[in-house]
């Protein structure tokens, strides 16, 4: 979007949603940088940090996670309405709870893309970085996405990246493709 004299970049909301292990936290990482490298002031909200600060009480009920979820697409609505590019970076197993983040972030004429961070679960199960899914399988960690939850991949997110057969940068080439073809950047 081109900006003159007095008119503000209209921020907006991209939702990376899959699987424990996908790589959304990686694919969050690059995407924003290279927002940034473009001029856009962005701002990177990830599950286990944001969950610390917005949440802190919230277990891993299905309950729990809508809750803080809600509050996420609140606190990304506020950012995006004040021109910042925001990039979520959440399970967010559930399609239900996915409509609700659009609805809460378009309810003001802001854009919100999803893209869906595809990735196998034996795949996911094979890189666990944090020990999740081991720790799900012995029975120490309940209502794992994956294991003892489920994840309901998207119906129609606007952009899907297959995390296991592109690098995060190819993903985020994909991002930003989508994200000039809908006309919000350049």
């Amino acid at each position: 979007m081109a900006e003159g004299p007095g008119s503000p970049r209209e921020g907006f909301v991209v939702w990376l949603t899959g699987l424990p292990a996908a790589g959304k936290t990686t694919l969050a990482g690059v995407l924003a940088r290279k927002l940034r490298e473009m001029g856009w002031r962005v701002e990177v909200l990830d599950g286990d940090e944001v969950r610390r600060w917005l949440s802190p009480e919230a277990g891993f009920s299905r309950e729990d996670r809508e809750r803080h979820l809600r509050r996420v697409a609140y606190v990304s609505k506020l950012l995006a309405r004040n021109g910042v590019a925001v990039v979520a970076s959440f399970v967010s197993p559930y399609r239900s709870v996915r409509r609700e983040v659009r609805e809460i972030v378009e309810v003001e004429g802001l854009r919100f893309v999803e893209v869906y961070v595809r990735c196998s679960l034996e795949t996911a199960m094979r890189r666990d970085p944090k020990g999740l899914y081991r720790r799900a399988i012995r029975g120490e960690l309940g209502n794992m996405t994956g294991v003892q939850d489920a994840y309901e991949e998207p119906e129609s997110p606007e952009v899907v990246v297959d995390s296991e057969t592109m690098t995060p940068e190819q993903e985020a080439e994909v991002v930003l493709g989508a994200l000039r073809g809908m006309g919000l950047i350049a």
